[in-house]
């Protein structure tokens, strides 16, 4: 609400169309590391969701149109579900076998939405958003509102994140990383486990991407499935630290906002030169991202971000055994 507010003082609308942006990708790279960070399975079809959640509201926006609050619950339930379903197909592969199933998730969507002409085809699909919406009384600019709209879901997202770390829940996946035949072998639910971090990735994702038609105002293929949204949405948290739901968020905004200032400055072109560029340097110099690089400095100063230690994640295996598993591997 702090940076709506601020961005509203300024007065400048370009503000709110990079910030949307930026919040964006905090919802995208926060969805993505509660499979790809907390789980380990590193997912490639990240744009297939996003734009599940887009081609929802598109729909919608034809046949019977409705508040963006409501879209982004649809949109979270159909792009939930495919990712229970996509989770219950692939996540019985591993490692590179698993990521390539995800990208070969996102050209079948893409081939289907591209020959659906109802949301437009290969066309693609116009979406004429009003100019302002009243709220309580007070009169925005709807790109406020989308803004404000982005801001909230991002909330929603890192509190979710920041909520399975300390769980339970955030312990078993963290058994999922670190060894998954251990894992099995102690009596964790694995694949039960992979199914509601998928189920909430791909939800996430979803409800990402069902405000941009109202934001971008032209939507086709190209853009929903674009190859920033994939290349983004792995760089954010591995720049920013996978481990933690702080990564993905500094991950995000530091990012975000060089790229944005780089499309003000040179040209959009160099966006995916900036990630590539900087993905290999992080892997170099911090390999756990600036989280990892940071902690021994927070630790002199009593603040760290920790991974579930050993014995938390035992405990948790011990708890989560206690619970019949149907899995068959």
């Amino acid at each position: 609400m702090l940076v709506f507010l601020l961005a509203h003082a300024i007065g400048n609308d370009y503000l709110f169309y990079a910030g949307y942006i930026v919040v964006q990708y905090i919802v995208l790279a926060t969805a993505w590391n509660i499979l790809g960070g907390y789980c380990g399975y590193v997912n490639f079809g990240s744009a297939a969701f996003f734009a599940l959640g887009a081609y929802t509201s598109v729909f919608f926006h034809k046949t019977y149109p409705l508040p963006i609050p409501a879209l982004l619950v649809i949109a979270a339930g159909v792009s939930g579900l495919v990712g229970l379903g996509t989770g219950y197909l692939t996540l019985r592969l591993r490692g590179a076998f698993f990521a390539i199933a995800t990208l070969a998730l996102a050209v079948v969507l893409q081939t289907l939405v591209v020959n659906w002409n109802y949301v437009g085809g290969s066309r693609g699909a116009y979406v004429i958003r009003p100019s302002d919406i009243e709220i309580l009384g007070v009169k925005l600019d709807y790109i406020q509102y989308l803004f404000l709209i982005i801001i909230l879901l991002a909330a929603i997202a890192v509190t979710i994140a920041r909520a399975i770390e300390r769980s339970k829940l955030g312990y078993g996946f963290a058994t999922i990383r670190d060894d998954e035949l251990a894992a099995e072998a102690s009596g964790v639910p694995t694949l039960k486990l992979k199914l509601i971090a998928t189920t909430l990735s791909g939800a996430l994702m979803g409800m990402a991407g069902a405000p941009f038609p109202y934001y971008i105002g032209y939507l086709e293929p190209a853009s929903a499935f674009g190859l920033p949204y994939a290349v983004n949405s792995i760089a954010m948290p591995l720049i920013g630290g996978t481990t933690s739901w702080v990564g993905p968020l500094i991950g995000s905004i530091l990012l975000g906002t060089l790229q944005q200032v780089a499309t003000v400055t040179i040209s959009s072109a160099v966006n995916l030169l900036l990630v590539g560029v900087l993905l290999v340097a992080f892997v170099i110099i911090a390999p756990n991202g600036l989280v990892g690089l940071m902690q021994p400095h927070l630790r002199r100063m009593g603040w760290t971000w920790r991974r579930p230690s050993s014995k938390s994640k035992a405990s948790a295996s011990a708890s989560a055994a206690s619970s019949p598993s149907t899995e068959s591997t």
